[in-house]
């Protein structure tokens, strides 16, 4: 069984487009700034009231939405399996008969137009005056 890494756990970066730094969120522009004493205040309370939030979130919900995603890409892989993949290669192998069957009728139908086609206009002789 696979070991799950603790350090990098996005190894993807599936959610890279998710801020949630301080930096990220709050930002204070030349001639609007509060207290020193304030701001710092705000970074620690932003940080610990975001950290207890995430991780009693995920105490309380993470194992069973983890559950229900496990559940739901076995459901996806399954289908695919034993569903999909069979039913398209089912379609190529019948698209298969039905294309022999269409170029046969359009050698038969349009085959013999063109060639007289051609050959009439074979003869055809530009020259430069």
């Amino acid at each position: 069984m696979a070991q799950v890494d603790l350090v990098n756990r996005d190894p993807n970066n599936l959610n890279g487009h998710v801020k949630a730094e301080f930096e990220d969120v709050l930002g204070e522009p030349e001639g609007a700034r509060s207290m020193d004493c304030v701001w710092k205040l705000s970074f620690r309370c932003f940080n610990i009231w975001r950290d207890c939030c995430y991780k009693l979130a995920t105490l309380f919900c993470g194992i069973c939405i983890a559950m229900s995603w496990g559940c739901q890409f076995a459901g996806i892989a399954f289908n695919h399996v034993w569903c999909i993949t069979p039913s398209l290669t089912k379609c190529q192998i019948d698209c298969i008969v039905f294309r022999k069957c269409y170029f046969m009728c359009i050698d038969c139908c349009v085959g013999p137009v063109c060639e007289a086609c051609g050959l009439m206009l074979s003869r055809i002789k530009i020259t430069k005056a």
